[in-house]
């Protein structure tokens, strides 16, 4: 029987499991990303305890270096997140493991994931966003993850700012960037509380949240021209803000895109992922299919 390794590599958590798909799921585990090392560690750990596998499959923070003919394929480049730039992902399981390894961000592995099962069946080219303790983009094109110089980087565009906004944003490159100012760490920099705990400030943040994420859904409607886009992430349980996100959109965009997909409000065109929290870890098992019908990326 068939038996895929999957991983959910994010900035705050590790997800790993074992199975075929989001309703075969013979093994699962969870635990916060610390050091390369441990965090590794542990998943190669939990693949041993619930081999034997037939493929691995990660979808990860990134950046990442995608190209298989680069001397680097496989590692993290230079990210925010302490500790990892330069990490061998792809080799530590290597040398563990003798099995195809299928490899890509998180967000495009999220997006293989809904356009299995979820919420992209069915569709040629849409896009997937997270927003959480980063913020992050991937899609598919022609039933194919998006790839080019490197990968999207979406979380870091730049936007204009809500007006009544004096924070200078967080993002160790850019600052004032869409994931400097709108990610769950921004939220709890501007507004000294997570974004589970707003309370009586939660419809000012969700305001804001709203500004800058519909204005980059807006700039992401113009460029690529989506079919769908799926948004998710911890941020976006905020009450509200996925219907605010959508009026801002429309706002942003100015009635210029002329599509029926827009006319209803876009709530069939900016929707939440079909799967919840499992997208990114049913994007790994496609991943790792993926690698043994040797598709590297």
């Amino acid at each position: 029987m068939t038996r895929y390794g999957s991983i959910e590599g994010g900035g705050t958590k590790f997800v790993c499991a074992v199975g075929t798909g989001p309703e075969d799921l013979a093994a699962t585990i969870t635990y916060p990303t610390t050091n390369p090392e441990e965090t590794l560690g542990r998943a190669i750990a939990f693949f041993h305890e619930h081999g034997p596998l037939d493929a691995i499959g990660i979808a990860t923070f990134g950046p990442l270096d995608l190209d298989p003919s680069s001397t680097t394929y496989g590692h993290v480049r230079r990210t925010p997140k302490p500790g990892w730039s330069g990490t061998d992902v792809i080799g530590a399981f290597s040398s563990s493991f003798d099995v195809p390894i299928g490899f890509d961000t998180d967000v495009n592995g999220a997006a293989l994931g809904e356009r299995r099962w979820g919420a992209g069946r069915g569709l040629d080219t849409f896009i997937y966003i997270t927003v959480g303790t980063g913020i992050g983009g991937g899609g598919v094109i022609g039933g194919e993850p998006m790839h080019g110089l490197i990968h999207p980087e979406m979380g870091h565009l730049r936007l204009p700012r809500h007006p009544d906004d004096p924070y200078a944003g967080r993002c160790p490159f850019h600052g004032d960037c869409l994931e400097g100012v709108a990610s769950g760490p921004a939220i709890e920099d501007r507004w000294g509380a997570r974004s589970e705990d707003l309370g009586s400030k939660t419809e000012r943040a969700v305001e804001f949240e709203a500004f800058s994420l519909g204005y980059a859904v807006a700039d992401l409607v113009l460029a690529l021209s989506p079919e769908r886009i799926i948004i998710g992430g911890g941020v976006m349980h905020l009450p509200g803000l996925l219907e605010e996100t959508r009026l801002r959109m429309l706002e942003a965009l100015g009635g210029y895109v002329d599509s029926p997909a827009l006319v209803d409000g876009g709530e069939a065109f900016l929707v939440a992922p079909a799967l919840g929290n499992r997208s990114g870890i049913s994007g790994g098992f496609v991943l790792a299919e993926r690698a043994v019908a040797g598709l590297r990326r």
